[in-house]
């Protein structure tokens, strides 16, 4: 997958598709106008990054229509995030914890506010 993402044009055809959906020979032409390039070799470029899971490709009659494939970019995404906050991987189940915590906690309380009479009260005099 980063190896796909290591070229500069594969990177440019990923922030197309970022805007929307783009058939191919829109694809071609916007990239035309950074580089010369040839369709053959553009079409390559597209094969890469539906292999390497970061684009999807659906036919339209006789046009191809490229996004990005949701799955492939959370992938990209979550590797990356382990590397700037190596924490990340714990939020969940310490969310979960939390979570489990604070029902402890509140039945506890409810428990200790328990408003049935336990024979034990204090009855002014």
């Amino acid at each position: 997958m980063f190896e796909a993402l290591g070229d500069p044009v594969r990177r440019a055809i990923l922030q197309m598709v970022a805007d929307g959906e783009q058939p191919a020979g829109t694809l071609v032409s916007g990239i035309r106008e950074h580089a010369p390039i040839s369709q053959p070799a553009v079409s390559q470029h597209l094969k890469v990054l539906r292999e390497a899971g970061l684009v999807q490709v659906r036919s339209e009659g006789n046009r191809r229509i490229y996004a990005l494939e949701p799955a492939g970019i959370a992938v990209a995404r979550e590797w990356l995030t382990g590397l700037v906050d190596p924490l990340a991987q714990f939020t969940q189940p310490l969310d979960a914890l939390a979570t489990e915590v604070a029902r402890g906690t509140r039945a506890r309380r409810e428990k200790t506010a328990d408003p049935r009479p336990t024979g034990r009260e204090i009855r002014p005099a």
